[in-house]
């Protein structure tokens, strides 16, 4: 496909989509995209390896997420498009790039649905016990399969309420712990620095583990410049949101990871057990911590459900709309892509009925199938930037309204660091699974598309 075919297809995505998302949405969902679940969840596992030194790690994986979403947010500036870095990838580098980058995408977060419905249906099952928590998840489905049918501006609510909710919970734990490490919180004594003395104790092996851990809690970010597309401002809307970027992961992340370690034991069994935050609050002596926690991860997932349904049917409506996907995915009626939003929650809930069915050797190999996708899309993000931001200036210096720092060395830089979490992921037997498994998918993909790219070209 030729690259004003692509850019065709950006105009179309901005005519037939509704521009229904406010300001305040893209800044709130750029806001609550880096507080995910992962943060919560998974964090604890990444402490219990890397101890004190996890903060390191969830710098070095921030600093890597930071420069992709540069590089992302200046072709999204430039090529506002619901199809994000499917769309770009496809103009730099060919239709194959976008096809693959587009449907490797869409399996993760159909995926993903399913999963943060299990999660979020255990959580209430634990308050309500004797309920069946497949109900839960297709209650939830149901919900948030419904807020994005209708109008986009619903879906822009409901995300702007999940981030506040996350904002201010996360907002309001780092002032409690930055008090009490100050030692001026009525009732908790400050730890000093006594908990940091053993900062790598379980040497570089466990600081690798804490590394990989942190780089797939960050996964989410990219929903801003899919959402930016049907935006009152898509240009300014994505710069905005990209350009503070840097802040909010050193403030949400690495600040709230210094302050768990700071506070609590690495090795304290609570950290892996009750989760690094509920561990932290009961240290300040905060009632009820761990049902405070529960309703804040609850939040969390609800708002990952919501926002991955969102970005599947965005992307496969924009496949579709260049040509690389069943027609009928591109179907929209009222400014919103309705078959695509039904076939994205559908495949969400057919994992959850894997987990139940097949959990063991279907679910399993589903999930390994995803693990490293998000590296392989960030592969992809750079690659296309590299190419774009010269035929940029030689062609529409106008539309750099967001630049990547340094180009194109940090860009070169940020791909030797992707390489490098390839390689430790084939290090680790946890991780090695997920990166062949992968890697199977997207040679596959890769060889549909070059096909389809081919078969097309001679057509």
């Amino acid at each position: 496909m030729s690259r004003t075919t692509v850019e065709t297809s950006s105009e179309v995505d901005g005519v037939s989509l509704a521009h229904g998302l406010k300001q305040r949405h893209l800044s709130m969902i750029a806001l609550g995209g880096v507080i995910g679940a992962g943060l919560f969840v998974g964090s604890g596992e990444a402490i219990a390896a890397a101890g004190p030194s996890v903060v390191v790690a969830y710098a070095l994986s921030g600093l890597l997420v930071m420069l992709v979403m540069r590089m992302l947010g200046e072709m999204s500036a430039a090529y506002p498009s619901s199809g994000s870095f499917s769309a770009h990838a496809e103009r730099a580098i060919g239709p194959w790039a976008g096809f693959t980058a587009g449907w490797s995408f869409w399996v993760l977060l159909c995926t993903a649905v399913g999963l943060e419905g299990i999660g979020a249906a255990r959580i209430v099952t634990g308050w309500l016990p004797g309920t069946p928590a497949w109900a839960w998840v297709a209650l939830f489905m149901v919900v948030f399969c419904g807020t994005n049918l209708a109008a986009v501006k619903n879906f822009g609510e409901f995300e702007f309420w999940f981030a506040a909710l996350k904002v201010g919970a996360i907002s309001l734990f780092l002032v409690l712990g930055v008090l009490a490490i100050a030692g001026v919180l009525p009732g908790a004594d400050s730890p000093g620095a006594s908990h940091l003395t053993d900062f790598l104790p379980n040497g570089g092996e466990g600081l690798v583990i804490g590394l990989l851990a942190s780089v797939f809690a960050y996964g989410g970010l990219e929903t801003v410049t899919i959402a930016a597309a049907e935006s009152q401002d898509p240009v300014n809307g994505v710069a905005g949101a990209v350009r503070t970027a840097m802040w909010r992961i050193a403030l949400f992340y690495v600040g709230s990871m210094a302050v768990v370690v700071t506070l609590v034991p690495w090795d304290s069994p609570a950290v892996v057990g009750d989760g690094p935050y509920v561990a932290a609050l009961d240290r300040l002596g905060i009632p009820g911590a761990g049902r405070l926690m529960d309703v804040v991860i609850l939040v969390a997932l609800l708002s990952a459900m919501n926002a991955n349904i969102y970005g599947a049917s965005r992307i496969g409506y924009s496949l579709v709309e260049r040509g690389q996907g069943p027609k009928a995915l591109g179907r929209v009626s009222g400014g919103v892509p309705r078959i695509a939003v039904l076939a994205s929650s559908a495949f969400g809930f057919l994992c959850v009925l894997l987990s139940h069915w097949r959990p063991d050797d279907v679910f399993a190999w589903l999930l390994n199938t995803v693990g490293a996708v998000i590296l392989v899309v960030w592969i992809f993000i750079a690659v296309s930037q590299l190419r774009l931001r010269r035929r940029l200036e030689r062609e529409a210096p106008e539309r750099l309204r967001v630049r990547m720092w340094a180009f194109p060395w940090l860009t070169r830089l940020a791909l030797i660091g992707m390489a490098a979490v390839f390689v430790l992921m084939a290090r680790e037997p946890d991780t090695r699974v997920q990166l062949y498994s992968t890697g199977a998918m997207t040679l596959l993909l890769a060889a549909g598309g070059y096909a389809w790219q081919r078969a097309r070209a001679r057509g």
